[in-house]
């Protein structure tokens, strides 16, 4: 149960042919995503487990969820825009239901992140659930 845009994203996945173009459309993802506000970066909306420091701010209006995201690396902004394309417009209750793990598996990124950037990513997904719970 995947957002439109994360379809999109999906497909335009699977249309680059090796991980280094992958990886590349990450980094871009991140780079066109905007910043958060430096008043969000506090301890309160701040990822812990992951190696960078990440910050998601939750915003849920009309029952929708979508949340604002940052960090200090540029991979990892990246990996926010992907979860951003996941989540952002679906009900709570959806995005308790989105099996995070294998719809990222869709993207290839389990077999080329580091297990440290796997960790975090998961733990943005557990934040966003927790949020959504």
């Amino acid at each position: 149960m995947a957002t439109q845009n994360f379809e999109d994203l999906a497909d335009t996945f699977e249309f680059l042919d090796d991980w280094e173009d992958r990886y590349r459309h990450v980094i871009e993802l991140g780079r066109a995503m905007p910043p958060l506000d430096d008043a969000f970066k506090v301890p309160a909306l701040k990822v812990q487990g992951c190696a960078s420091q990440v910050w998601l701010r939750p915003l849920v209006e009309q029952g929708r969820f979508d949340f604002q995201g940052d960090s200090d690396a540029m991979i990892v902004r990246g990996l926010i825009a992907i979860l951003h394309n996941l989540y952002s417009g679906l009900t709570l209750e959806q995005v308790r239901a989105v099996d995070a793990p294998a719809e990222l598996a869709r993207l290839g990124l389990n077999d080329h992140l580091s297990s440290q950037r796997s960790n975090g990513l998961r733990a943005m997904v557990e934040r966003i659930r927790q949020t959504a719970g």
